[in-house]
């Protein structure tokens, strides 16, 4: 079975349609392979290759206004399929869809990419809008 790395055409076209203002917020859940997998043959670790990507891609994040607003240590999955473990989570804010979009257009990120692609063997990458936060489970403060 193969894992999810990037979006497919359809969905990042949606993903640019809505282009709602205020910032979006991007839950970050990742798998990494124990053996980076680049199309050139070199070795590395997944945990390397993902470094690699961080280390590389994080001036242009950071440029565009992105920044990590938390971030985990997965321990346990509680309910959901046991066979899902994630190595990272965390979520990204950016200003806005037009920042991430210009991100992964940027050709130092496009580079860096690579190393992402190389690195991950599945992930979730979940679009969020920031709400009101409630004093208990379901509510949406006005």
């Amino acid at each position: 079975m193969t894992g999810h790395i990037d979006p497919t055409k359809d969905i990042f076209a949606a993903f640019r349609e809505n282009d709602r203002k205020g910032p979006i917020q991007m839950l970050n859940l990742v798998r990494l392979r124990a053996d980076a997998a680049y199309p050139d043959g070199r070795k590395a670790s997944g945990a390397e290759a993902y470094a690699a990507y961080g280390r590389d891609s994080g001036p242009v994040f950071e440029r565009l206004g992105g920044k990590i607003i938390w971030q985990g240590r997965f321990e346990l999955m509680l309910i959901g399929p046991q066979s899902e473990r994630w190595d990272h989570c965390f979520i990204a804010e950016y200003p806005s869809v037009g920042a991430f979009v210009e991100m992964i257009r940027d050709p130092v990120y496009r580079e860096a990419v690579k190393h992402r692609q190389a690195a991950v063997e599945d992930s979730r990458l979940i679009r969020h809008a920031a709400l009101p936060i409630g004093k208990n489970f379901g509510e949406v403060p006005r």
